[in-house]
């Protein structure tokens, strides 16, 4: 019987956790493509037999952790709150992206590489929750803009604008830190930052 097929012991879940941090170490540094279940099983420390009672394939790993991913990549903006103060909505939001971004870096990079290679495993999510939460938020935006509480822009390139302004201290962090230098923060000098230029962005016109 799968393991899957009735409750996990403690063993049982401890090894699958093992197994999904393992998988996304190997997959944040060499992508699907190069990622294989032999590099998985010997950063997880289980033989791959093992490996393989838990999952049957490196795609079924790879779909584990983006199922679990999605989740965690729509919270920020599930959280920005129709009622608040629009600006400070707005600037908790890449805020709440760039926390993300400093605490789950390989998170980060697993889901960038999933969209790079053309989102073969994540398209229907991508196209279901993904784009229903970014339409009902860019409804609650233009009404702001509405109602002159913040300058008009594009609701959704605003959104778009937030992830990649955040996401590539992720995806791009030894060039980050190279190009900074030693002696930086990267994310609390990003937040600085962002927070001027979103204040600025989003200053409703005179």
């Amino acid at each position: 019987m799968s393991p899957t097929a009735r409750p996990r012991t403690r063993i049982q879940q401890k090894n699958r956790d093992t197994i999904l941090d393992a998988a996304l170490e190997v997959f944040s540094v060499h992508g699907f493509r190069g990622a294989t279940l032999d590099q998985i099983a010997e950063v997880a420390r289980l033989s791959k037999p093992n490996l393989l009672y838990y999952f049957p394939s490196k795609e079924a790993v790879h779909q584990a952790l983006l199922t679990g991913l999605l989740d965690t990549w729509l919270d920020p903006l599930r959280k920005m709150n129709p009622a608040g103060d629009p600006v400070a909505e707005i600037l908790g939001y890449v805020r709440r992206k760039l926390d993300l971004a400093r605490d789950f870096p390989r998170e980060s990079r697993l889901f960038a590489g999933e969209i790079l290679q053309g989102a073969p495993r994540m398209r229907p999510a991508i196209e279901g929750d993904l784009k229903a939460l970014v339409d009902e938020k860019a409804v609650i935006l233009t009404r702001w803009m509405d109602e002159g509480r913040i300058a008009r822009v594009s609701p959704v390139h605003l959104i778009f604008s937030i992830w990649a302004l955040t996401q590539h201290y992720a995806d791009f962090e030894v060039q980050v830190r190279a190009v900074l230098g030693a002696g930086h923060d990267p994310f609390a000098e990003a937040q600085d930052y962002l927070d001027t230029l979103f204040r600025k962005l989003l200053a409703p016109n005179d």
